[in-house]
């Protein structure tokens, strides 16, 4: 090969491996501490704002579960179509019930369950 190739291939092979090596190292922070482009001092605001998601997901679960507990303890409550989320001290109850009767003892049991806040009623009555 000639003097002129062998340095363009060596550029081509350079420049090819260069984003495989930016990819590999990445831009900033490691694989366990990400960069968020914050400042080092703004790390406690971040974990503050995450920690609150983290509990408020789990008290968003332990509404919903206690709402299920609620629902399955209520004479009225003989059906199994229906779904429980919460989010925020919400709960979305959605799904199929046999009455109308039903439907509004859901809702009225769902209020009254601790930490619920709001109760949005999507349950459909089967005809």
């Amino acid at each position: 090969m000639t003097e002129t190739a062998t340095k363009v291939l060596a550029l081509i092979t350079c420049l090819s491996a260069l984003p495989l090596l930016v990819g590999l190292m990445g831009c900033a922070g490691d694989r366990y501490n990400q960069s968020s482009g914050l400042r080092p001092d703004d790390n406690r605001a971040v974990e503050h704002h995450s920690s609150q998601r983290a509990d408020q997901s789990v008290e968003d679960r332990r509404t919903a579960e206690r709402v299920r507990e609620a629902l399955a303890a209520a004479p009225e409550y003989k059906f199994d179509g229906v779904q429980v989320t919460a989010g925020n001290g919400v709960v979305q109850l959605s799904g199929f019930v046999n009455t109308r009767t039903q439907r509004s003892s859901a809702e009225a049991v769902t209020s009254k369950v601790e930490g619920v806040r709001s109760v949005e009623n999507n349950l459909t009555v089967r005809d």
